[in-house]
């Protein structure tokens, strides 16, 4: 039984949002199975959601704005935590 996946704004912001959650050792490496950190690879991809969110503004609705906003301020609280 073949998936049907829909290409979003959301679902990218979603999938850059979870590999830096990974590299930041928050969930287990879905190839692993283990954690691990990354700094510099939780890094940037907090970074593309930055340039995302600049190159983006004022062309999201209200609800990609907000689910960009909130996952940019929390990885960036946990990346600040983390050291």
């Amino acid at each position: 039984m073949s998936e049907s996946f829909e290409a979003s704004f959301s679902v990218l912001v979603t999938s850059i949002a979870s590999s830096a959650a990974i590299s930041l050792g928050l969930a287990p490496n879905p190839s692993t199975g283990k954690i691990e950190e990354d700094r510099a690879m939780a890094k940037f991809n907090i970074d593309l959601l930055n340039i995302l969110q600049e190159k983006t503004k004022n062309n999201l609705t209200a609800d990609e704005q907000q689910l960009i906003s909130h996952l940019v301020q929390d990885l960036h609280l946990k990346f600040v935590q983390k050291k």
